[in-house]
């Protein structure tokens, strides 16, 4: 059996829709303030497959906890170099990367949010787009965030970021976060 476009489900992504924007520290030819972090990890199936040419889209405040979008009340307060969006896709062994800022925490509707950034997955064989948020912090049990609460206090560690003990190949603090789409040991999704 021969698998093409026509057998097997989408979605397709030509790579140009992709290549390119991995970097969100540079925006409009300035760089972000802020620390600069690196954020990679894998995608893996069930049973520890790797998922290939799977797309991450991520969207995130800036070091300062503003959101370059005109619905934040801050947003003329963004961060210039700063773009807060970005996109990459999974190698052949389900690796992917993105270069960043650590998000800064900011206050929404009263309540402090734990500083993290917005995930979604789109990929083969998926038939519905998966969103998740990787959460920056010591420990699932010693953050207080109204999006966490709501993930069984079992699994949240699942959500968190691991800080490598040494900074990445080009000298930036660097995190991992591997994503489980599902099987043991998967990553908790949220329903959009």
């Amino acid at each position: 059996m021969v698998t093409s476009p026509f057998g097997t489900i989408g979605p397709y992504f030509p790579y140009d829709f992709v290549d390119g924007c991995e970097d969100l520290t540079q925006c409009n030819g300035q760089t972000a303030r802020g620390p600069h972090i690196t954020i990679a990890g894998r995608v893996l199936e069930e049973g520890g497959r790797p998922t290939r040419n799977t797309i991450l889209e991520v969207w995130q405040a800036d070091a300062n906890g503003v959101f370059r979008n005109p619905l934040d009340p801050r947003y003329s307060e963004a961060a210039p170099g700063f773009c807060g969006w970005g996109r990459a896709r999974t190698d052949t062994q389900g690796n992917y990367r993105f270069r960043t800022v650590l998000p800064g925490s900011y206050v929404e509707n009263g309540v402090a949010r734990c500083p993290h950034i917005n995930v979604m997955v789109l990929g083969i064989g998926l038939t519905h787009r998966l969103v998740t948020t990787i959460f920056f912090g010591d420990s699932a049990a010693a953050v207080n965030d109204p999006v966490l609460n709501c993930v069984p206090e079992g699994v949240r560690s699942r959500l968190f970021a691991v800080q490598a003990q040494s900074l990445d190949e080009d000298g930036v603090a660097a995190y991992r976060f591997d994503l489980i789409l599902r099987g043991e040991n998967e990553t908790p999704f949220f329903r959009d």
